[in-house]
């Protein structure tokens, strides 16, 4: 064990309780090669990062966008977004992680929640399984990943779906092909940003060109 969770909220999604890291620190600045002589992936399940935060804040505010509808919570780290969606009233949730870790977090935070989320270890990049919305929080802050689940989710958009992607200004966030939809205030942490507070944005993923 590298690290102990302890029961918590995200600070602009109180509603919602998460096992997140309680020693963010040692858990986060272990280097790669430490982890990877663990056999341990980068644990980015294990805290609440601010573009998830925004997701679920906008669909527990409005949630008309997911009532009713099948929802993918695409590369979903804590599950926080998908366990969103599930209170919002969406007809059916999946989350979608490669991370052992990651999936049995989801599962313990929808247990947590008390909500009903299908948890998914394949890697759904460039398939389509009729989802109605589909949510993607922090997914840019690597070029080859952003890139390859950006033209992904512009093919989705393009079939019909509603994509939103929750982003505080990573990096590689694409400079076209989005329409801004909410923004919001999240409180952070210097241990693992680089400011107190970010700005997290709510975008629409419109169809390529």
């Amino acid at each position: 064990m590298i690290a102990q969770t302890a029961v918590e909220t995200a600070p602009l999604v109180p509603e919602i309780r998460l096992r997140l890291a309680s020693e963010v620190v040692p858990l986060w600045q272990a280097s790669e090669a430490e982890l990877e002589a663990m056999g341990l992936p980068p644990p980015y399940w294990a805290f609440a990062w601010a573009g998830g935060q925004a997701l679920a804040r906008y669909l527990l505010d409005h949630p008309d966008v997911v009532a009713g509808k099948r929802v993918l919570d695409f590369a979903a780290g804590s599950g926080l977004q998908g366990i969103a969606a599930a209170k919002a009233g969406a007809a059916a949730v999946e989350a979608s992680e490669i991370d052992p870790f990651a999936l049995a977090a989801i599962a313990a935070n929808a247990a947590l929640n008390a909500v009903e989320i299908a948890v998914r270890s394949d890697d759904l990049i460039g398939r389509d399984a009729g989802w109605d919305v589909v949510l993607a929080g922090d997914v840019c802050y690597e070029r080859p990943m952003a890139e390859a689940v950006f033209a992904w989710l512009q093919a989705l958009a393009a079939c019909g779906a509603l994509v939103l992607l929750g982003d505080p200004g990573r990096t590689y966030l694409p400079k076209a092909g989005l329409e801004r939809v909410t923004a919001y205030a999240v409180r952070t942490s210097r241990e693992l940003e680089d400011t107190d507070v970010r700005n997290a944005v709510v975008w629409r993923v419109l169809p390529a060109g």
